[in-house]
């Protein structure tokens, strides 16, 4: 039996994946800095099934030493934002990480790089040599961040603009 929860689930899902991919999947991310206040930063994110749990989660990759980890690193929350033109839909809820220095339960270290690949193609890469990217990821010290959907907001229906001209 569908809830109203799923449903909600499946509708966000489905405008992410929508507008995710008429914009080359770029995204809005947004996490709290440590006094609370946003830090914002455009990343590529797709969607995929949680390599442990088998849900549906929205993704990206990042490079180890950034401050979108450090902020995710002490308040695990976050908001992706996705546009098509005038529309758009961000999905909020708590995250996940899993990399050489963040050890996600239930995943083996192993299966790390493909793990970061499969992020990688949900958000639109394509690489000629997987195995160069895989040596990448490691030299880089690169997190996958895995966004649990908890809430979806949009522009009403008929609020689209148009563009000048």
């Amino acid at each position: 039996m569908t809830t109203p929860a799923d449903a909600e689930l499946e509708q966000g899902l489905r405008l992410v994946r929508q507008f995710g991919s008429t914009e080359r999947w770029l995204a809005v991310l947004v996490t709290q800095r440590r006094d609370g206040s946003p830090a914002v930063s455009v990343v590529n994110a797709g969607v995929l099934i949680h390599p442990v749990t088998g849900a549906q989660t929205v993704a990206l990759v990042a490079r180890g030493a950034t401050a979108k980890l450090a902020n995710l690193r002490h308040t695990p929350r976050a908001t992706l934002v996705f546009r098509a033109g005038w529309e758009w839909v961000a999905v909020s809820g708590p995250v996940e990480l899993a990399g050489p220095d963040d050890h996600l339960a239930g995943l083996p270290a192993r299966t790390l790089p493909g793990l970061l690949r499969d992020i990688f193609h949900a958000a639109g890469g394509v690489h000629e040599d997987l195995d160069a990217y895989d040596a990448a990821m490691a030299t880089e010290r690169r997190v996958a961040i895995l966004l649990h959907p908890q809430h979806f907001s949009t522009n009403p229906a008929g609020t689209e603009h148009q563009e000048p001209g």
